[in-house]
């Protein structure tokens, strides 16, 4: 996979550094000079342009790019970069940095954006779900298909504690994904029985939400 990361800040180079581990072809893009630190990344491309410029992103060549990742401190650059990268030169995936909550509304497709990640949003549900019992907490909003990643533990009151996971009537759009359990990951197998403390990971549509809580928890409710 070739991905173009416009922001060579620190999260840009650790996003690079991961994507490189894993095999895939990394361009960091930066107008500051300071931060094209090629020896933090030694394996991935390096450009010093702007990447809310048409040329720099033609230079660049994010037309043969699956991905393109606008990384930078800059909500207004992040968004100008995504909406360019859809619009000019067809980009199948975009992804976007948040860094001011109150933006977050505007990183949607309208402005080119496929998948926006927000630091604080992240760091707040992270938070909720450490301490949340029998609360459906969002974790992640796919921009794609109105679903979101949301998390339930099983509290101990739970009417399915024991009971197998082909036995539940799941909620119509909602997908059990994962079980944790114990520090391990455990597939959701027909015959595997649901235990208090769990912490099971779906896939749901936002209006469906609510209906987990309730299935699954007395005093669940959904916390966003």
């Amino acid at each position: 996979m070739r991905v173009t990361i416009a922001g060579a800040g620190a999260v840009g180079r650790s996003v690079a550094a991961e994507l490189v581990m894993n095999g895939h072809r990394v361009l960091l893009i930066d107008k500051d000079a300071r931060a094209i630190r090629t020896e933090s990344v030694p394996d991935a491309q390096w450009l010093l342009a702007d990447a809310c410029e048409v040329s720099s992103l033609e230079e660049a060549a994010v037309q043969e790019c699956d991905v393109v990742i606008a990384a930078s401190g800059d909500d207004k650059v992040n968004l100008v970069v995504s909406l360019l990268s859809k619009t000019e030169f067809g980009v199948p995936r975009t992804v976007a940095r948040v860094n001011h909550p109150d933006n977050e509304w505007l990183f949607n497709d309208a402005w080119g954006v496929d998948v926006s990640v927000s630091t604080p949003r992240i760091m707040s549900a992270l938070v909720e779900e450490a301490v949340s019992i029998g609360d459906v907490v969002r974790l992640f909003t796919f921009r794609q298909g109105d679903a979101n990643l949301v998390e339930l533990t099983l509290p101990h009151d739970s009417p399915f504690s024991g009971t197998q996971v082909d036995e539940i009537m799941w909620p119509r759009d909602v997908s059990l994904v994962t079980i944790l359990r114990d520090g391990h990951v455990l597939q959701p197998e027909p015959d595997r029985a649901l235990e208090s403390g769990d912490e099971l990971l779906f896939v749901a549509a936002a209006e469906r939400e609510p209906e987990i809580a309730a299935l699954l928890s007395p005093h669940g409710h959904t916390i966003s």
